[in-house]
This record gives C-alpha cells, structure tokens and sequence, in this order.
C-alpha cells in the first residue's frame, strides 16, 4: 500500500495538507456533513476518509426503508423511554427525510411514496385502540395528518400472508435505493470540491492546541478539525454510548407477478421486507441473539439467516416455495438512547454517530447538526 511519506509533491499538497476538516466516515452522515460544512464554508479544503472500498457501516447495506416509526415500535419504546424522547426522536427523523429529500432530488434515487405496513400477527399482544389513537393525535404535531396510523384488516386476504390478525398502515412512509442515494451524494461532493479517499482507515487521534493530528494506516496527517462520522465503529476512536449492532439481510431469487408494492415492519421493527426488482429483501432478527449480533463484523449466521428463511415461508410466502440468492449484514450504530450523538467532544474534534438504524431518515439532519457545530 503506498504510503503518505512514499507521495509526491502534488499529491501531497493537493490530498492531504492544508485541511480545514476531515471527515472519517463515507456514508450518509459522512457526506451530508461535508456537503453541509461546504455550503457554510466554500473555501475550506475538506477531506472524507473512508476505511473501505465502499462505505463499511450501513449506509449501503439496508432495506432502503425511508421510515420514522411504526405503532409496535412506538407502543415498546413508551414503556422505558420518556414520551419527550420518544417524540423527539420521531420529529427528528420525520425532518431529516425532508432534509434529506431537500438535498437529494427524489426522483434520482428511486423514492416510491408507497405508504408501510406494521404486521401483527396473531399471536401477539394487541395494541389498545386508545394508544393508536394517542399516536394519532401525537404525530400529527409533527406531521400534519389528521391519521399518520390507520388500522387494516384483511392483511391476509389482501397480500397472502400467512399468521397476521391486521396491520397498522402509514401513508407517508416509503422506500428508496440506498445505492443510488450514495452514488448521488458522492457526485454531489465531488462536484462541490471535496475530496473523498477509499481505503484509508483513521485509526488514531491526538487533539492539539490548533487541530489534530491524525494516525492512518498509511501514515500520519493534520487537520484543523476532525469529525467522527463513522456510528457502528465509532467505538474504535472515541469512548462514548455506541456500540456495533450487526443487521442480517437476504434477498430471493427473481419472483414471477410478485405485486408487493409497499414496506411491512414486524414484531416492533425487528423483522422488515419489501420488493425490490421483482425480488423480496428481508432482514432482522437481532432480537434473536442481541449478544452474538452486538459485534462489527461483517458476515452471517445460520441462527438469524434461518429465522429470516421462516418468515419469507411462513408468514409473506406460507403457500409458494421460494428460492434464496444471497445474503449480507451491515453494522449499525445503537445505545442507551435512541437519539443519534452530534457533539463537540475535544478541541477541534466533533462527533455524529448512532443513528440507531434510522441513517437513512435522521443522516441528512445529523450532517447539518454537525457543520453548525464546527466552527
């Protein structure tokens, strides 16, 4: 690999001196924060480190849900977290969806408006009418809809499931392809004069009077500020509340007049699925094993790919025999707290990271919390 000290005059000056801020992390929150701190500073020189030859986190690796909370979530979240933290952070990801489609024009990452499904399946405790209503009347604070939750019956009837009593349907919910979404915000940087390098991983950091002086796997460099965007690795840099949650995906084999044109949560969004290029993308299962899947490696286990494999036969497909293609994980950032962390942590060093699994709907805000911080 070659190293800073190996570089040449241009490639020196031009990649890695005179940084006003480096950024460590390619994903959602890495990019809208340099595209965010371009925009309050046009003439800085900024740098995004990505350890990866694609973003390592999650970023790239999710269903591609543009979502910020599903009625059973909500219902269990109510019990342990205060209802100021609760819909504090459904604000914040209802506003970063819009900021992120303020940034990002729709269309160019395949949104689809088309509304989500909270699954209940029989043999789960219902949720009280009243507390739907509760959300209904909470939400619409935030939302503008008189009901941002309406309860379906007939689930069975209408997709084909198999073992689901009735669903909670929001219309405002949607999907998107968390590929495209990257490529654009990549290009938008690019374009903007900010330069972004593969394959350098930052694996240290001393905070000094004046800036801070970065330790990479290629050598060492300075910047006037550092801003920590990398969430379910955060925990290699810096000792605060968030830890690595690995998320478990597949998708199946091409599917012939498959017609599920929406998302569906499960089990208080532990289990999610929607169609993709006539194809079903299913993950989760981290309830299953929360230890074993606590961890920032990047493979998969028989335990939760089985249990994947159970619901697409029993619950979307009980009837039809269908074939798996492959499968992924990505690496999440969570806590005590489902709010992200977007602080001033050292002189001249920043943080923005667990975004909870909800990177896609709070990424573009936590990128511009982060630009307001750095001065």
């Amino acid at each position: 690999m070659l190293r800073i000290d190996q570089l040449s005059y241009w490639e020196r000056n031009t990649y890695f001196e005179g940084q006003e801020a480096v950024i460590v992390g390619a994903g959602i929150v890495g990019l809208t924060t340099a595209i965010a701190l371009k925009n309050k500073y046009p003439k800085w020189k900024i740098l995004i480190l990505e350890k990866g030859y694609l973003p390592s986190g999650a970023s790239t690796k999710n269903a591609g849900f543009a979502c910020f909370g599903s009625p059973s979530e909500l219902y269990e979240d109510l019990k342990t977290i205060s209802e100021k933290e609760v819909w504090d952070t459904f604000h914040l990801r209802y506003q970063g969806l819009k900021s992120l489609f303020q940034l990002i024009d729709p269309t160019n990452i395949d949104f689809q408006a088309c509304g989500s499904y909270d699954l209940v399946k029989s043999n789960e405790d219902e949720i009280p009418d009243d507390f739907i209503d509760y959300l209904n009347t909470e939400s619409q604070k935030i939302t503008g809809l008189d009901k941002t939750f309406l309860k379906e019956d007939n689930i069975e009837d209408k997709f084909g499931f198999g073992g689901i009593k009735h669903a909670y349907f929001n219309p405002i919910e949607g999907s998107l392809n968390t590929g495209k979404l990257l490529e654009q915000l990549h290009q938008k940087a690019i374009q903007m004069g900010i330069s972004i390098l593969f394959g350098v991983e930052c694996q240290s950091f001393k905070s000094e009077a004046i800036g801070v002086t970065l330790t990479l796997n290629i050598g060492t460099i300075f910047s006037d500020n550092l801003i920590i965007c990398s969430n379910g690795f955060a925990k290699q840099l810096v000792n605060e509340d968030v830890v690595p949650a690995r998320a478990q995906v597949l998708i199946t084999k091409p599917i012939p007049n498959l017609t599920l044109n929406s998302t569906f949560h499960m089990d208080k969004g532990y289990y999610y699925f929607r169609s993709i290029d006539n194809r079903i993308l299913l993950g989760g299962g981290r309830n299953l094993d929360f230890d074993g899947e606590s961890t920032d490696q990047l493979n998969t286990t028989s335990v939760i790919q089985s249990a994947l494999r159970n619901v697409l036969e029993k619950t979307i497909f009980p009837h039809q025999k269908i074939e798996i293609d492959y499968a992924w994980s990505g690496i999440m950032g969570i806590g005590a707290s489902k709010q992200p962390i977007v602080k001033k942590i050292e002189d001249h060093v920043y943080l923005g990271v667990r975004m909870g699994g909800m990177g896609i709907a709070i990424g573009a805000a936590v990128g511009k919390q982060l630009s307001e911080l750095v001065k």
